[in-house]
């Protein structure tokens, strides 16, 4: 009886040493899985830090709104309201000498009249995308390639008077006209606010897709393939400016065509917000245009180029970042 207890104690602690020594090596690999997978979560996170830091965005959106409601009012007056979606945004990557942004200035809004011919109207309607890339040159120098598009969403009327009639007059629409221009030359880039960018080898394409014989007349394109293309050159100055929640974006753009040279196609925006309360955006943008082969009747009967100019006020909902 003594002898197999013996045995038995022998066998115990036989399983027991030998279950001591597996879980010694289990803990022993266990550890070292948790710390390769330690050093690779590290690792990877090194990376993702790394990658992103190159980056910066900034940008603001928002929605103004705006009412009118009368009721026996003896002034006179009609009812009336507004609404007004917009957005910019800046996106910048810049590793060693290299530098790429791209920018994003979009707006669309609708107007409601009460009491007319044509109550509901579109107000506003741009999309603007620029994207360039530079290599520093030194002393704030860059040799740049830039690309710009420029148009809208949706289609415009005008509403001119004939014989004290107000009418509706279709005169563009997504394509038509939309302007794309490529182009090379030297960016001065004294900060991150400013910047300056001459080019003496610019392209620009005008288009008016639509078939309509008075949009693509209007436009200045060929009658019968809907664009026009033109080589010259171009001056693009731009301030991008953000305090807190306060946001200044100003983009001017010049082009002369060489067959014209001296006649001068001018696009200046400038959009304006403030953030207040963490939601409350007040806001002011203008934009102004000029363009030599664009001709049209003002009110005045004469049809030729004039100066177009825009300015919107709002106050409403928005975000800045």
């Amino acid at each position: 009886m003594s002898k197999l207890i013996l045995k038995s104690l022998f066998v115990i602690a036989l399983f027991c040493f030998s279950f001591s020594i597996f879980a010694q090596d289990t803990r022993t690999e266990v550890a070292d899985v948790i710390s390769k997978t330690t050093k690779a979560s590290e690792a990877l996170k090194a990376v993702n830090t790394d990658s992103l830091k190159h980056w910066k965005i900034s940008g603001s959106i928002g929605l103004n709104t705006s009412a009118t409601v009368l009721w026996n009012w003896a002034a006179g007056g009609s009812n009336s309201a507004s609404a007004i979606l917009f957005g910019n945004a800046r996106l910048i990557y810049k590793k060693n000498r290299f530098v790429w942004e791209s920018t994003l200035d979009t707006d669309f809004g609708y107007t409601y009249l009460d009491k007319t011919k044509f109550p509901l109207r579109k107000s506003n309607d741009k999309i603007i995308i620029n994207t360039k890339a530079g290599y520093d040159l030194g002393k704030k120098f860059y040799m740049t390639i830039l690309g710009g598009f420029r148009s809208q969403y949706s289609k415009g009327y005008d509403y001119p008077a004939v014989n004290n009639e107000i009418n509706e007059v279709y005169i563009s629409n997504w394509l038509s006209p939309s302007y794309t221009d490529i182009s090379a030359g030297i960016d001065w880039k004294p900060n991150n606010i400013f910047s300056v960018y001459l080019s003496p080898v610019a392209g620009r394409v005008t288009t008016s897709t639509d078939t309509t014989a008075s949009l693509r007349k209007i436009y200045g394109v060929d009658m019968i393939k809907g664009y026009k293309a033109e080589f010259g050159a171009s001056l693009r100055a731009s301030a991008n400016y953000t305090y807190k929640t306060f946001k200044v974006v100003s983009v001017m753009t010049l082009f002369s065509p060489y067959t014209h040279f001296g006649n001068v196609d001018v696009d200046w925006d400038l959009a304006v917000s403030y953030q207040f309360l963490k939601v409350l955006n007040v806001s002011l943008g203008t934009t102004l245009k000029y363009y030599d082969a664009v001709k049209f009747d003002n009110g005045n009967g004469v049809i030729r180029q004039h100066v177009q100019f825009k300015t919107v006020v709002g106050v409403g909902i928005g975000y800045t970042f």
